[in-house]
Parts: structure tokens; C-alpha cells; sequence
């Protein structure tokens, strides 16, 4: 349950806010050397200002690559190259692209939940296959599912706040 969380937190740092920030490139991959790669491992990605994300290539011979991957990613980012350097502009949100980030929020943490369901449901399977071949009692069982569904809510809460806090980040202006 806690990955599914950890997973979750690390999708919402992807999502743009209208303010730079590295994480927004963290799902961007590269064809690279023959292969899909991070774009990370292939060069130094800096937010110098509020505003700008710059992004400085290992080998200045994938430069292309990046820029293609970088205006193929959903971001809505547009690199302009210097020879050196990929700087991405971060345009201010509109009311309707907030609302948009808004709704993919929410729908990521409803993922997110479900996720978190479906551990319990494998869990509670468990619980009850182990009651079944005599290893737990019927007690036992009882004590182990409301321990369960007290970590699931735990969990859930968690989820929540994330997405309010990631919301209010986003309508933020």
C-alpha cells in the first residue's frame, strides 16, 4: 500500500504546475544509443528561474533526440536549442489547462486508491485461505481484517492529502 502511495507522489511531481521544476521531465524517455532512456541519465536538468527549466546533454549528439522526446511528451513545453544548452520555457496555466491538470489529478489518486484496494483484497484472500486451512482462528481473522481495513483507510487518507495539496499547487496563480 505504501508503494502504491510512493508511486502516486511520484506521478503528481510530474504533473506541471505553471512553475518550473525538474521533476516535470522525470517520465520523459529518449531513443538514445539504440534504446528508450531517461532523459536524466543523459544530461543535467537545472530550474535556474521560476519559469525555466534547462536541460544540458552529457553528448551534445542526442541533443535532437531530446528535443523530439521532450516535444512529443505530453508536457506542452517547446525547447529552444542552442547548441549547448535545451532551454524549455514553462508557460503560465490557463483557467481551463488548470482545471484539466486538476481532473488528471484526480484521476491519478483515484488510481492511486484503487491500488491500495486491491492489496487489501489480496490481503483479506490470504486471511481467509489461511482460516480455511486451520492456520488462523476465526478471531484472529476478525482482528487481522479490521487491522487491514485500518491500514487501508490509513493509506487512503494519505492519497487524499496528496491530491488536495497538489491541487491547491496547481490553482495556485
Amino acid at each position: 500500500m505504501e508503494g502504491a502511495v510512493t508511486a502516486l507522489s511520484g506521478e503528481f511531481a510530474s504533473v506541471r504546475t505553471g512553475r518550473a521544476s525538474t521533476g516535470l521531465l522525470d517520465r520523459v524517455t529518449v531513443e538514445a544509443y539504440g534504446t528508450r532512456t531517461p532523459l536524466n541519465q543523459l544530461a543535467t536538468i537545472h530550474a535556474p528561474e521560476p519559469r525555466l527549466i534547462t536541460v544540458q546533454p552529457y553528448d551534445r549528439s542526442i541533443m535532437q533526440s531530446i528535443e523530439k522526446a521532450i516535444m512529443e511528451s505530453d508536457l506542452g513545453l517547446t525547447p529552444s536549442n542552442d547548441g549547448q544548452t535545451i532551454r524549455l520555457p514553462v508557460p503560465q496555466l490557463t483557467e481551463q489547462r488548470r482545471k484539466e491538470m486538476v481532473k488528471l489529478v484526480h484521476k491519478m489518486a483515484e488510481e492511486g486508491r484503487i491500488a491500495v484496494r486491491n492489496v487489501r483484497r489480496d490481503v483479506l484472500n490470504d486471511l481467509k485461505k489461511a482460516e480455511k486451512e486451520g492456520e488462523l482462528s476465526r478471531d484472529e481473522l476478525n482482528r487481522a481484517q479490521d487491522e487491514v481495513q485500518k491500514l487501508t483507510d490509513a493509506e487512503v487518507k494519505a492519497i487524499d492529502e496528496l491530491m488536495g495539496r497538489k491541487e491547491a499547487e496547481i490553482l495556485e496563480v
